[in-house]
């Protein structure tokens, strides 16, 4: 049988463990990673409405953002981010024409559209219509939904894309767990 102090030493001790344990993870959560749900079609078929992933939030201070890489888009609203996927670098000239995509005149596969390719074309029009030359602003970037019919990106509302606006990129998926993938 514990004394009154030895009991009083081992809830002091679970309250200790308790505090750092959740201190570490806000601190976690805060600087380093964060889930985010995926919140419509514009990245189909890479990311399906409602999955969940973890993105990294390390962009600022260890990493850089790569042409291809999944990021996550702050807005004017709390609420509200966009994930998109990272075409144009700054100083990039980017281009489409008929459905391929040119970046500093030379042409860059993008092997995650080629089922939204097939359907398009089997539609008889193109996944993305044409555009460009257009040049990416110092400390901007452009992005694109994988779902060029139904995205809010570059190409519209969304503008160049400032560097300080990228909260972080993904790699994951991790719900539903059936689903669970690292992305490309």
């Amino acid at each position: 049988m514990f004394s009154k102090s030895e009991l009083k030493n081992e809830y002091v001790s679970w309250i200790k463990s308790f505090i750092i344990a959740l201190g570490l993870a806000l601190i976690i959560r805060t600087f380093f990673f964060s889930p985010v749900m995926v919140d419509g079609a514009s990245m189909e078929p890479t990311l399906h409405h409602q999955e969940k992933m973890l993105v990294t939030k390390t962009i600022g201070w260890v990493g850089e953002v790569h042409r291809g890489d999944i990021v996550i888009i702050n807005t004017d609203d709390p609420k509200l981010s966009y994930v998109k996927r990272i075409v144009g670098l700054p100083r990039d000239v980017i281009e489409m024409r008929d459905d391929q995509l040119f970046i500093n005149n030379v042409l860059v596969k993008e092997p995650y559209l080629e089922c939204n390719k097939t359907i398009a074309h089997l539609d008889g029009r193109q996944l993305t219509e044409d555009f460009g030359p257009i040049m990416v602003p110092d400390d901007h970037y452009f992005v694109m939904g994988d779902n060029r019919f139904r995205s809010r990106d570059s190409r519209n509302e969304l503008g160049f894309i400032e560097a300080d606006r990228i909260i972080g990129k993904s790699k994951f998926v991790f719900f539903p767990l059936k689903n669970a993938r690292v992305l490309q």
